[in-house]
């Protein structure tokens, strides 16, 4: 059961926004729902769409935007999702994840899901902490990072998402700025119309912890179209996550065609050809 609606605005739930009134997630939301606003306008309906989430402050998007879907555990967005999809492959599933849950405690799930190609979309808010628990260091942050937990510094490099997911082969790999809200939503549609595993990492500022990572602004250019495998490899190391004056490469670095999940299996096929789920199968 959806909870209640806006007047006027259908993706919209009444729940009052809890997020900092200047934080980027606000604008992640907006270019989210303008994405499946512009997919139900194209045929789609609200009730096709599905979500999950991990726990972070990028979670609170399950309050807030009026579709079907379940909340999780911390790191587990992306195994939920994959299962919502084999229980009704007609459904467009997306997971809502932050860098904290998903190149942590969900790293696994993520590679695999590179592998397994299942067809859903991961949208991963990326502000370089796990600003919901006061700024602790993730695996995107900055070499040098002090907190409180690691007062020294961060030790170690920060991982490269992009880099990881073209080499875990995911067939469409992309990063948006959250406030460019127009190219991110372009982005985030273009992602859930990919048949396969679509990652877009969204970078994003926190305005209360990491400040040293905010306005990168002046540092992005975008990719004017999807590129050979060895060239969005070369283009995902241009950016390495730490303080530098690196040039950050936005839009989708790669997009390929290979059978999804639900393609392997002839009785998920089935039910994509019957548009219907388990739960409708005459037995």
């Amino acid at each position: 059961m959806n909870p209640p609606s806006l007047p006027g605005d259908p993706l919209r739930t009444t729940k009052k926004i809890t997020w900092c009134p200047s934080c980027p997630d606000n604008m992640i939301l907006e270019s989210s729902q303008k994405a499946i606003e512009s997919l139900i306008k194209q045929g789609h309906k609200r009730e096709s769409f599905a979500m999950t989430c991990g726990v972070g402050c990028h979670g609170k998007i399950f309050d807030y935007l009026n579709i079907s879907g379940l909340y999780g555990l911390h790191g587990r967005a992306i195994p939920l999702a994959i299962g919502i999809k084999l229980g009704n492959p007609n459904l467009n599933v997306i997971a809502f994840a932050g860098d904290g849950d998903t190149y942590s405690e969900g790293m696994a799930h993520f590679i695999h899901a590179c592998r397994f190609n299942p067809d859903i979309t991961l949208i991963v808010f990326d502000n370089q902490s796990f600003s919901l628990t006061t700024g602790q260091a993730t695996p995107t942050s900055q070499l040098g990072f002090k907190t409180k937990s690691e007062p020294l510094g961060e030790f170690n490099q920060p991982l490269n998402p992009i880099h990881l997911a073209l080499s875990a082969n995911a067939t469409f790999v992309a990063r948006c700025n959250a406030r460019d809200l127009d190219h991110t939503q372009q982005t985030i549609e273009a992602a859930i119309k990919h048949k396969g595993f679509s990652f877009v990492e969204v970078i994003q500022d926190c305005m209360v912890f990491n400040l040293e990572t905010n306005g990168k602004d002046d540092r992005m250019y975008k990719i004017p179209k999807p590129q050979k495998l060895s060239r969005a490899l070369k283009l995902a190391r241009q950016f390495d996550y730490n303080q530098s004056e690196t040039k950050i490469p936005l839009g989708i670095f790669y997009q390929t065609h290979r059978n999804t999940l639900y393609e392997e299996w002839p009785q998920l096929q089935n039910l994509k050809k019957k548009r219907i789920s388990w739960k409708q199968l005459k037995r």
